[in-house]
Parts: structure tokens; C-alpha cells; sequence
């Protein structure tokens, strides 16, 4: 952080010499160099985050939009899910453990929903419509 902030003190050192020599495509080129460097920055650490976490194999969540009161949730491999269901402002109405493949979610409101299913150290998230 210390670094970040010198860097950014140099930047700012260097724009003012321009401003004063009344160079002003000088400071523009370096503006523009100094936020693409933030961008890179910010998108590299974004991949490695999500590099890190596993994901489920075969992950297939079905029907969706839902209609039936019943989503079907299948995956390659055959250990126990953790299923939550979140509402758009991310309060939790539904949490459950199963062995099959079955979920009633009959006793949910039609909307948009956020499904969050756990298998062993993996996780995913998706969208979960309901009419």
C-alpha cells in the first residue's frame, strides 16, 4: 500500500511539472496510462479469486423458470447437497440438505431467486426463476 500511494504522489508530482509547462496532452497521456494500470491490476486479482474456488462437475439445475413447484438438481457426483435459495435482497427463504435430486419450492413467491448448492468443498450459485 505504501508503494501504491508513492507511486501515486510521483504521478501527481509529474502532472503538476506538466500542468506548469502548460503541456496539457503530456497530463492526458499520463492519465490515461495511470487508470489502465488500475484496471489490470483490479482484473487480475478478480481471475485468481475465482480460479481458487472449485466448482461442482456436471452441475444441472432444471426446470428454470420453475412452474411445477420442483427443481430437479443433478451433478457427476452422488454426495449431499447443500441448498440455499436467497431472495433478490439477499435474505434467505430456503434451506435444505438432500440426498436425491428433488427441491420443493412450492412455497415460494414467483420472482427472481439466487440458488446457492454446496457439495462437498465446492460451491455454485445461479439464478432461479419462479412463475
Amino acid at each position: 500500500m505504501a508503494l501504491y500511494l508513492q507511486l501515486k504522489l510521483v504521478i501527481f508530482t509529474q502532472i503538476i511539472k506538466l500542468y506548469m509547462r502548460k503541456k496539457y496532452y503530456y497530463i492526458f497521456i499520463v492519465l490515461i496510462l495511470f487508470s489502465f494500470g488500475l484496471q489490470a491490476q483490479e482484473s487480475k486479482s478478480s481471475i485468481a479469486t475465482k480460479s481458487q474456488e472449485p466448482t461442482i462437475e456436471g452441475l444441472t439445475i432444471y426446470p428454470n423458470p420453475v412452474n411445477s413447484g420442483k427443481i430437479y438438481i443433478t451433478t457427476k457426483s452422488s454426495l449431499d447437497k447443500k441448498v440455499e435459495i436467497f431472495n433478490v435482497l439477499g435474505k434467505k427463504v430456503l434451506e435444505t440438505v438432500i440426498t436425491s435430486k428433488e427441491v420443493n419450492v412450492s412455497n415460494l413467491a414467483a420472482g427472481v431467486y439466487i440458488i446457492k448448492i454446496k457439495e462437498g468443498d465446492a460451491t455454485a450459485t445461479r439464478k432461479l426463476i419462479i412463475n
